[in-house]
């Protein structure tokens, strides 16, 4: 498995599978066939009510648990110093396992304190309970008022992010800031899978659509995170490492951006 060297010294799978919207009766039996194809990055939220079955499922692989990243977020209302430390307690507890890989704060808090919650995480830090910190929809201003007080820098950010809407800017800061950015929403939920471009692109390389943004955009620096819970699809979205675009295919990806969000502005997003 191809992997990013973090910031922190940490290393991260260049790909993740995603588990958003993934029913907790699915994710058990979704997480074990992720890990059966190769797979060994899964991520995961509070907010997303099946740590339990990501857990159970990395448990019952039979893979040693420095093999699995597991990633996990705290939600808007766990921005309080009492409330993360709580919050990250309770993930532990439901992916049963003695630490996590990266933990995120899932949206930058409106009202909340920000400050206390991210001391709390770079306490657990320090504990060995995680062993990376990141932030996830954050714009450029929000990272700049973390790094005013972080003594632990955020090593991720995780956003939307897809061929038509490609955060250049955001991501020029991040590479800036010595942060990867991670991709969620990458096949924009299959909209994506229909554009012209992008099935010219697959029939060169004798490849899906899904396949040849996936490829896209790890060859941009971008870390995907496709979710699925059909077989046939995990497998597919995962089979990306035996081709890659050349710089025309690559331009032609970018030229499809619209610079247009198709969720929730973080600025106003309303948690």
């Amino acid at each position: 498995m191809k992997e990013i060297l973090l910031s922190d010294g940490n290393k991260m799978p260049a790909i993740g599978f995603g588990t958003y919207l993934m029913p907790p009766e699915d994710t058990k039996r979704c997480v074990l066939k992720a890990l059966e194809v190769g797979y060994r990055h899964i991520d995961t939220a509070r907010l997303y009510m099946n740590e339990e079955g990501v857990g159970e499922g990395v448990k019952e692989s039979g893979l040693d648990r420095k093999e699995v990243f597991i990633t996990t977020k705290i939600w808007t209302t766990d921005c309080y110093y009492d409330n993360a430390k709580e919050a990250v307690k309770e993930s532990l507890a439901r992916l049963g396992v003695k630490y996590i890989d990266l933990v995120l704060v899932h949206w930058p808090p409106m009202i909340e304190d920000i400050k206390g919650a991210w001391t709390a995480l770079e306490e657990m830090h320090k504990e060995g309970k995680i062993k990376s910190l990141g932030v996830s929809n954050f714009k450029e201003h929000h990272i700049d008022r973390l790094l005013e007080f972080a003594t632990v820098r955020p090593v991720v950010n995780q956003v939307e992010l897809h061929p038509y809407f490609q955060q250049v800017k955001l991501r020029e800061y991040c590479d800036k800031e010595n942060i990867v950015v991670e991709a969620w929403a990458p096949l924009l939920r299959g909209k994506s899978l229909n554009d012209k471009t992008v099935i010219e692109i697959g029939k060169k390389h004798e490849r899906t659509p899904a396949q040849v943004i996936v490829r896209w955009l790890m060859q941009e620096g971008i870390v995907p995170l496709p979710k699925s819970v059909t077989d046939s699809r995990i497998e597919e979205n995962f089979q990306v490492f035996d081709f890659e675009l050349d710089e025309t295919d690559m331009e032609e990806m970018r030229g499809l951006d619209k610079n247009k969000r198709n969720f929730r502005d973080p600025d106003s997003h309303g948690f």
